[in-house]
């Protein structure tokens, strides 16, 4: 594995001049990021936030207007950066007359795969995606997920090091998710870097090294998830039978297990002694910590206050 990070920035902005008068408007702002080889890096925010606007500026689709950056050390600016990197964009186009065999093979071509390899990659791309039964399909009749899947196989058709997702679960039913999530965990054991953009932050939990979030334009916060989230618990919901009254406590549900209440966690173990002296059980104990999703909010929350100081300073 190479020393050099797989994706480089450095003070990375874009501003837009919209509207007749021309107004600028900053997409992205001073984003500096490294992102290791070999890692799956999840990049969340709102929408809104700069995470496509980031993406489209590594893949050569935008131009920076500020900072730079680099692909395993090139410059982006040289279209040979991202000559190991496979992409699939938030809202992919594709030749829809072609089928999906015809799809990947249009790709491995444009991605330099030797003739003699091509049948080979192709089938196994299709198994994996579990579109091989639909390979002789015109791609206008697939349905939105299915379009997802076959986007994913034409990134990992060129054996990239490097696989960029924009939002790569956009339109799958559960059982794609999970698909999905486990090529994402595959292309990681084998050794390749996964930078991704979701909005569905439990995946982003489950499968990333590393996260990102970005916030009006701005890096908020970046980390494992462990460092992210921290390992605090907030609350615990104790279920329970018996008749014991547990002053404060918050009613979550009522049902055949028994009642199930919320407790700060300095309050369990009075609670507990007290159900079993009352001659009740404990049916079950799960401690509630931060989430992924409690961060962004909060660095939302952060974002809005700002805002709102700099405009009443401004006004």
């Amino acid at each position: 594995m190479s020393s050099v990070a797989a994706i480089r920035t450095e003070g990375l902005g874009k501003t837009y001049l919209s509207g007749f008068l021309r107004r600028p408007f900053v997409g992205l702002s001073d984003l500096t990021l490294s992102v290791p080889e070999g890692i799956t890096f999840g990049f969340v925010g709102p929408n809104g936030a700069g995470k496509t606007t980031t993406i489209k500026m590594l893949m050569g689709l935008q131009a920076p207007t500020a900072g730079n950056a680099w692909l395993f050390g090139t410059p982006i600016a040289d279209p040979a950066s991202r000559a190991a990197v496979g992409f699939m964009p938030e809202r992919p186009y594709f030749y829809e007359h072609l089928t999906a065999w015809e799809f990947l093979e249009f790709y491995a071509r444009l991605s330099g795969v030797p003739s003699h390899e091509r049948q080979g990659r192709i089938t196994a791309l299709l198994e994996r995606v579990e579109l091989a039964r639909f390979r002789n399909v015109a791609l206008r009749k697939f349905s939105k997920g299915m379009l997802q899947r076959a986007g994913i196989a034409q990134a990992l058709v060129g054996d990239p090091r490097l696989v960029v997702l924009d939002e790569p679960m956009s339109g799958l039913d559960p059982l794609g998710r999970v698909l999905v999530r486990d090529l994402i965990l595959d292309e990681r054991k084998s050794g390749r870097t996964v930078f991704f953009s979701s909005h569905i932050l439990s995946d982003v939990e489950q499968l990333s090294d590393r996260v990102a979030i970005v916030v009006g334009g701005r890096l908020r916060e970046e980390g494992t998830i462990d460092a992210l989230v921290g390992s605090a618990v907030l609350s615990v919901d104790l279920t329970f039978t018996g008749s014991a009254e547990l002053a404060g406590a918050e009613l979550l549900r009522a049902d055949e297990l028994g009642r199930t209440v919320r407790l700060p966690p300095a309050e369990v173990d009075a609670a507990c002694r007290a159900i079993l002296a009352a001659g009740g059980s404990i049916v079950a104990v799960h401690r509630n910590v931060r989430s992924l999703e409690q961060v962004l909010l909060t660095e939302v929350e952060r974002a809005r206050v700002v805002n709102e100081k700099q405009l009443g300073v401004l006004a």
